[in-house]
């Protein structure tokens, strides 16, 4: 078992791809024990932002996305309360909504087992920069 917790700033809304260092950390995990095979969990520790598994090859498909959201669920719906922290402050928590604040990805021969053109992502869903906290965890046989 292996964990760590990696910092993500973001300044504004977008995908914040975080591959890199999620395989690192995998394979560093699976060195330093005898178990080359098991789970890896992300988990985003907030909630205005989440984590997706996405393309990372073209990146019309993160502007596609974040275009998407921003039509699905846009700032100023009259009809919302929350508004503490501004008017994003609860589009922010719905977007977060429906998508997901843990992945769990397999993890074989000390890599995960991601397909070719996928990448796992930070979704920031606020208008302001934030320090984002994501929490690798890494258990195998």
């Amino acid at each position: 078992m292996s964990q760590t917790v990696l910092t993500i700033d973001t300044s504004g809304p977008g995908l914040y791809e975080f591959t890199a260092q999620a395989l690192e950390f995998a394979r560093r995990g699976t060195q330093t024990s005898l178990a080359s095979d098991g789970l890896l969990t992300v988990f985003v520790r907030h909630t205005s932002c989440s984590l997706l598994v996405q393309e990372n090859a073209d990146p019309d498909v993160q502007v596609d996305l974040e275009g998407f959201f921003r039509r699905l669920v846009p700032e100023g719906m009259d009809w919302v309360i929350h508004n503490a922290e501004g008017p994003d402050d609860m589009p922010a928590h719905i977007k977060a909504a429906l998508t997901q604040t843990s992945i769990g990805i397999p993890v074989e021969g000390g890599r995960p087992v991601l397909g070719t053109w996928q990448g796992l992502y930070l979704f920031e869903h606020r208008a302001r920069p934030h320090r984002r906290q994501v929490v690798l965890h890494l258990i195998g046989e």
